[in-house]
């Protein structure tokens, strides 16, 4: 098989290394890429916004399967352009993947499959925004209705925060604030199946103690050793499977990857949001762990082949990953520091996301600018791996949170005992 992976971030780079491991997989080739990507697969510099491009690309490598990473392509409609081609895609369409491109659309989808989710308003004038703010009370949730990058969110108790926000969006929805544990939980969807994956968690905020301002996310984890054994078999039920069943009854099915982004309340769970697209840095914790032969997995989705699979395989190891961030992330971060040390880190996998090379040294070129992917049988193992490999790399005035996974690995130790 072979397979074109469009993308440049760090989940890219999981995933490269993962379709890798499948033996039926002959050749990978990656567009854009980066310096880490580039090492393991061809890369190609060509500009993937332009959906006629990367089906020429396609052709001319003569691709089994396109693989499309990052969201701005898949809400741009590039896997429809390259089923129109014939090429067999794993991403969803520019309708469906408004689920994340939309959170108003997302709410509606919600609502119509019987989803839980929490109680929200779509405002798009001043007043309404005012009015919806005051009914929810702090803490304030703020959503821009677009693709923002991650910079979409704000969850503040200061009132005037919140309306600053909301006033730089024509459309935002404005919902209740969900309290509880947040759970990061993925389907791999074939349009009418979909297969769940374990359980991750990941961590938002930039600063130790989850303070300091939203991020991408700055570190995840996997297993879940706190989460209800029976997590996966609810968010089946009560989440992913409603959800596909729904976008089919739509005639816009969903192929591809759905992230759904939970909150284990008091009274069960509840969506906070849904992706198209693997969650980033959550699949270098969760595809790591992935047994089953990724490459033939998502090529079975995008051709309908799902019914009847057998449940995923997975590693008993732990995976702990930490963000190495530029300075000034999230709100300005630098770049164009040469960064040392990489080579010498052994005993983790090092994952290239915000990186690119000049005359030969690697140098930051984004925010979030390398992961790092410690595993072992307990997280205290993963999470000693990846914190001993983070400090070796030299980056002027990088920073990254010490705290990953150090309650769930504690309480692991706890139970263990």
């Amino acid at each position: 098989m072979k397979v074109l992976l469009i993308g440049s971030g760090g989940r890219e780079h999981a995933l490269a290394q993962a379709l890798l491991r499948d033996p039926q997989l002959e050749e990978l080739h990656v567009t854009p890429g980066n310096p880490g990507i580039a090492a393991i697969a061809p890369c190609y510099a060509i500009d993937t916004d332009d959906n006629q491009l990367v089906i020429a690309l396609a052709q001319q490598l003569d691709v089994d399967l396109v693989v499309i990473g990052p969201e701005k392509p898949l809400v741009n409609g590039l896997a429809d352009a390259l089923r129109k081609a014939g090429i067999p895609t794993f991403g969803p369409s520019a309708i469906a993947a408004q689920l994340e491109g939309s959170k108003d659309f997302a709410k509606q989808v919600m609502h119509d499959a019987g989803v839980p989710t929490a109680r929200s308003f779509t405002c798009t004038t001043q007043a309404e925004m005012v009015a919806a703010l005051d009914s929810f009370g702090a803490p304030y949730v703020v959503k821009h209705d677009g693709l923002a990058a991650g910079k979409g969110v704000v969850v503040t108790n200061d009132r005037q925060i919140a309306l600053d926000h909301a006033y730089l969006s024509p459309r935002v929805v404005i919902e209740e604030y969900l309290d509880g544990p947040e759970v990061s939980l993925f389907g791999i969807s074939d349009g009418t199946t979909i297969l769940a994956m374990q359980p991750a968690q990941d961590f938002k905020r930039a600063l130790d103690g989850d303070l300091g301002p939203n991020t991408g996310g700055m570190g995840a984890y996997s297993p879940l050793p706190w989460a209800p054994a029976d997590i996966v078999e609810q968010t089946l039920i009560q989440v992913l499977n409603p959800t596909i069943a729904e976008m089919k009854a739509r005639d816009t099915p969903f192929v591809g990857l759905l992230y759904a982004g939970l909150a284990l309340t008091k009274d069960g769970i509840r969506v906070i949001e849904f992706n198209a697209r693997f969650g980033d840095p959550e699949t270098q914790v969760l595809l790591p762990r992935l047994k089953t032969p990724l490459a033939t997995l998502l090529y079975q989705a995008a051709t309908g082949g799902l019914s009847g699979a057998p449940d995923l395989e997975w590693s008993a190891d732990e995976a702990v990953t930490v963000v190495l961030a530029a300075d000034g992330y999230p709100t300005a971060p630098k770049v164009g520091d040469p960064i040392t040390g990489v080579g010498s880190v052994e005993g983790v996998l090092v994952f290239h996301a915000g990186t690119s090379l000049k005359d030969g040294v690697l140098h930051s070129a984004g925010g979030r600018v390398l992961t790092i992917t410690g595993m072992g049988s307990t997280l205290a193992d993963a999470r000693s791996d990846a914190y001993e490999a983070i400090a070796k790399i030299g980056l002027r005035g990088s920073h990254y949170r010490h705290d990953i996974a150090l309650a769930a690995s504690e309480s692991e130790k706890v139970r263990e005992n």
